[in-house]
């Protein structure tokens, strides 16, 4: 829960803050971003990962699913990004980082589960218009996706489609995410990052500490060719 996170969070020595918060919710967004700032000062970065998925076809997807994937997604990501956005612009390094993959046109991408598809590249999408538009405050607008499936409740609630044997720790994404969020906002930004580039360009070549189980063949995540 975002609980125990928090008190995970402080076993390190650095203040933290729960703020129960629906993205889908203008008012609650806001109300918890003037809690940060009340609390902390200030906004350096902001990490888009909040995510639904439904993979399922348009014969057999819910509209109800389809809208909570695209109000979560799309429209969560553009709505903390902006309300962010006069934040971040007092920063002295300021990051927004989107946790979305490189867009492709290439057809299998969307003839399964064509809206989980578009909920995904309208959040990259964001990057590459936020980066842009952003770019005269130095707030950078980059994209991260991992190379490998990743171990989460979302690829458990999908049933056996991966196992968690094909997939690396959370940790190679934190990892990959640190490093960015290191670089000059105003030099490094418009980027889709994948996490095995990221920790390469940091020297970081062996991946084994990640895997779930060492040794075993991994999963390709899904959106690259």
């Amino acid at each position: 829960t975002i609980h125990t996170a928090v008190e995970e969070i402080k076993e390190f020595g650095v203040k933290s803050l729960a703020i129960k918060t629906d993205i889908r919710f203008d008012d609650q967004v806001e109300s918890a971003v003037d809690k940060v700032v009340n609390e902390f000062g200030s906004i350096d970065i902001l990490i888009n990962n909040a995510s639904a998925i439904g993979l399922f076809n348009s014969e057999s997807l819910p509209m109800k699913q389809f809208d909570l994937m695209h109000d979560i997604n799309l429209r969560g990501t553009y709505l903390c990004s902006k309300v962010c956005l006069p934040f971040l612009k007092k920063s002295s390094n300021p990051h927004i980082l989107n946790m979305s993959p490189p867009i492709s046109l290439n057809a299998k991408w969307f003839e399964n589960f064509t809206a989980y598809t578009m909920a995904k590249y309208g959040m990259s999408m964001c990057v590459i218009g936020m980066s842009e538009e952003y770019k005269k405050y130095n707030v950078a607008v980059n994209g991260l996706w991992p190379k490998t499936a990743i171990d989460t409740a979302a690829i458990r609630m999908l049933g056996g489609v991966v196992t968690s044997d094909q997939c690396r720790s959370v940790d190679i994404l934190a990892d990959s995410a640190f490093f960015i969020l290191k670089r000059d906002s105003s030099k490094f930004t418009g980027n889709f990052c994948i996490d095995e580039q990221v920790l390469a360009e940091e020297g970081i070549k062996d991946l084994d500490k990640y895997s779930i189980k060492p040794g075993a063949k991994l999963f390709t995540d899904l959106f690259l060719d």
